[in-house]
């Protein structure tokens, strides 16, 4: 999607028979992914979004113009993005992911490590995926792993001093 758009949830699929769908949200209050609405989808398609109720793994909603099961079947795997100005503004230390990715990755002495391809979260805490100068590098995203983000030049620093190199480097 453009600059100007944040990805703020998944349709996981259909639920039920009657064209609602199974929504899963990026967002830090899950919930308010219906507030963004409508949402749009990489294809241009724009959907007003309804939470219906909560189900295991996410929401069930009504996008508008999805009537049937099938509809909403053919809609699994959409990103649904909700344009930016919309979102909530962040304190100085917080991050959207978007914003994160493309960044440059310099060591605290200033080598390139490289660029931030993807940022992932396992369960136990944002992790950076970096596609590094030499090899890929999976960083933590804690202060202590990243103590300097810098939109404006476009990079972030990172501490390789706790980060512990693997046997099978």
């Amino acid at each position: 999607m453009s600059d100007g758009t944040i990805c703020v949830g998944a349709i996981a699929g259909a639920f039920g028979v009657r064209g609602e769908v199974r929504i899963k949200s990026f967002c830090a209050e899950p919930q308010a992914i219906a507030d963004y609405s409508p949402l749009s989808a990489e294809d241009g398609r724009r959907f007003d979004v309804k939470i219906t109720r909560e189900v295991k793994g996410g929401f069930a909603a009504r996008l508008a113009g999805v009537p049937t099961r099938e509809a909403a079947e053919a809609l699994k795997g959409t990103r649904l993005y909700a344009p930016r100005d919309r979102l909530p503004a962040l304190p100085d230390d917080e991050f959207y992911h978007a914003d994160l990715i493309g960044l440059s990755v310099l060591d605290t002495g200033g080598a390139d490590l490289g660029k931030v391809r993807a940022v992932h979260d396992f369960g136990a805490g944002d992790v950076l995926d970096i596609v590094g100068v030499s090899k890929p590098l999976m960083l933590p995203s804690t202060r202590s792993a990243v103590p300097t983000v810098d939109l404006t030049l476009g990079r972030l620093v990172a501490d390789l001093s706790d980060i512990e190199e693997t046997a099978d480097d």
